[in-house]
């Protein structure tokens, strides 16, 4: 366990120093820069500007001064476009909006997706078989955007139980988390079905029954462990894209998460602050794949970490 998590751990500077290289060349490639707009600035203050972040410096100085910044001092500068605001503070901020909106979003998609992967299992070609599946294949087929915009007709307009946006009650934390986990949740409830039908036709599941337990029991203690080992495996690209995801949802719900900024920041070219989200969603994809790895071994003892 310690050399893979040693393993991980020099795995994930090499990913975030890639990430860094190729986003800080990138971003600066594009034609225009963070001070540059409809209104051109006196060519004066325009030289203070870049004078005062470094940004009349070759590249080269910038790139090692802004990375030696984040390396040793855990900094990532003022934001170019957020005055008197630091982009640790920007995230610091919306760091944990963004996570309780991913938290409930995964939550909601592991209890409906499992729960309906296992009923349409168990009762397979019926009635409630075929709904279920027609249900997740369309909730794989919609955009969450497309999703977000059909919710706020019924809930909000039509129906008027809940708010449109904003971030400051569980009942406005409640219709972004179903758009941002719906898809998810179909995901996982074809994986829980395709496991379930597996796991339910093994020898031990037989010889369950043949004791005498009821269905709840070799459900519960017997099948439903093996058979969600294909969606722990799935959780690490469910949390990438409930991260890209919330990107567009946070904007529709005005939702003050990583996912504003973010935005914003690449709208407005400001470096700075889109390099420290592009880095923070970097890590915390990385950890999430290594926590699903860990939980995949502890699920099936048969699967080795190296």
């Amino acid at each position: 366990m310690i050399q893979f998590l040693v393993k991980r751990f020099l795995w994930l500077i090499v990913t975030l120093l890639i990430v860094y290289t190729v986003s800080f060349f990138l971003m600066r490639s594009v034609p225009g820069g963070p001070f540059q707009g409809e209104k051109q600035l006196p060519p004066t203050i325009q030289r203070n500007i870049e004078r005062r972040f470094e940004l009349d410096k070759p590249l080269s100085y910038q790139y090692f001064s802004h990375l030696n910044k984040i390396v040793f001092q855990f900094d990532f500068g003022p934001s170019y476009r957020l005055k008197d605001y630091t982009v640790n503070e920007v995230i610091a901020s919306g760091f944990p909006v963004s996570m309780s909106l991913g938290v409930f979003a995964l939550s909601f998609a592991l209890v409906l997706g499992v729960s309906a992967g296992v009923v349409s299992a168990m009762y397979r070609h019926s009635v409630w078989d075929v709904t279920l599946m027609t249900v997740a294949t369309l909730g794989i087929a919609v955009p969450n955007f497309v999703l977000a915009s059909l919710c706020l007709i019924v809930f909000v307009f039509y129906l008027g139980i809940l708010p449109a946006a904003g971030w400051s009650s569980l009942e406005s934390v409640l219709l972004p988390a179903f758009c941002l986990g719906a898809p998810f949740a179909a995901y996982i409830a074809r994986l829980t079905r395709t496991g379930m039908l597996e796991i339910l036709n093994q020898d031990y599941i037989r010889t369950a029954y043949a004791k005498g337990l009821t269905t709840y029991s070799v459900v519960t203690k017997h099948a439903l462990k093996m058979a969600i080992i294909p969606v722990v495996s799935y959780l690490g690209p469910a949390t990438a894209g409930i991260l890209t995801g919330s990107l567009v949802l946070e904007r529709i719900f005005a939702i003050p998460g990583m996912g504003t900024h973010f935005v914003e920041a690449a709208l407005q070219r400001d470096y700075t602050l889109a390099m420290g989200m592009i880095l923070v969603y970097t890590l915390i994809l990385s950890v999430m794949n290594t926590l699903v790895d860990m939980a995949y071994a502890m699920l099936d003892p048969r699967v080795k970490l190296e």
